[in-house]
């Protein structure tokens, strides 16, 4: 195993027994901080608290990478705990390059922005989801955390190409690869793909992060698996699988590590 990735939001009490695990963790394994809790996409200000936190966090244990989610999480005086789905508009993407650009300069570090799953479209929106995904790092000078599952599941909900979505992201502003599994159900007729963590890398998904790395070059590639979890040993099948797939490519492997 080369890397571990975390919650940051996990990790924001003031001690216990999390952050005493993490920090043994970081004692022989790089990390990275995947939050989900900055709420990018609310039209409301950034909770600077929270930043606060994720900055102490950010020093304390000098993660290899950052990154956020293309969405939001919060109203006035409610949350979510669950990412909610953006409006793709001119207005609502200026609006997440501040939000980005503030985090950056509060923590001195350039984040990473992950494409969504999604379930539904806004009839306002006015700019094709990748478009916007690509545009908001662009502007802000963040990287991209591709989600080659959350692309899978998102074309397959929608009826949109994943090859022009994959071809779309830059592969020189991507940074991070996420996997995982999800699962399909039926809503009053219609089968959704669902992006619950919760599974095995489904076969198309792999052949999709083959294609990828196979054209652009191996990247640090993390399996998410967070609900339904199984034991170690299937954990770890999943992490070598995709490892193999990274020391097939004519990248050196040394690429693919923090």
């Amino acid at each position: 195993i080369g890397w571990f990735e975390v919650h940051p939001e996990n990790y924001m009490g003031r001690g216990g027994p999390p952050l005493s695990y993490l920090e043994r963790i970081r004692m022989d394994y790089p990390l990275s901080l995947h939050s989900v809790g900055t709420s990018l996409g609310s039209h409301l200000p950034l909770d600077v608290a929270h930043l606060n936190n994720l900055k102490a966090l950010v020093e304390r244990f000098q993660p290899g990478l950052i990154s956020e989610h293309l969405s939001w999480s919060h109203g006035y005086e409610w949350y979510t705990h669950d990412l909610m789905p953006l409006i793709y508009t001119e207005e609502s993407l200026k609006l997440i390059v501040e939000h980005i650009d503030q985090v950056q300069e509060c923590l001195g570090r350039t984040i990473l922005i992950e494409n969504p799953s999604s379930y539904l479209q806004f009839k306002q929106s006015e700019i094709p989801e990748q478009v916007f995904y690509v545009e908001a790092a662009k502007r802000s000078g963040a990287g991209l955390l591709l989600d080659i599952n959350n692309v899978f599941v998102s074309c397959s909900n929608h009826g949109w190409s994943v090859e022009e979505y994959i071809a779309a992201v830059p592969h020189e502003m991507v940074g991070e690869i996420h996997l995982a599994g999800h699962s399909i159900q039926d809503l009053q007729g219609t089968r959704l793909r669902v992006d619950d963590h919760g599974s095995p890398v489904c076969a198309e998904v792999w052949q999709l992060y083959q294609s990828y790395i196979n054209a652009n070059g191996a990247l640090p590639t993390l399996i998410e698996w967070d609900s339904n979890i199984p034991e170690f040993t299937e954990l770890y099948a999943e992490v070598r699988f995709a490892e193999e797939f990274m020391n097939r490519t004519s990248e050196s492997c040394h690429e693919a590590t923090l």
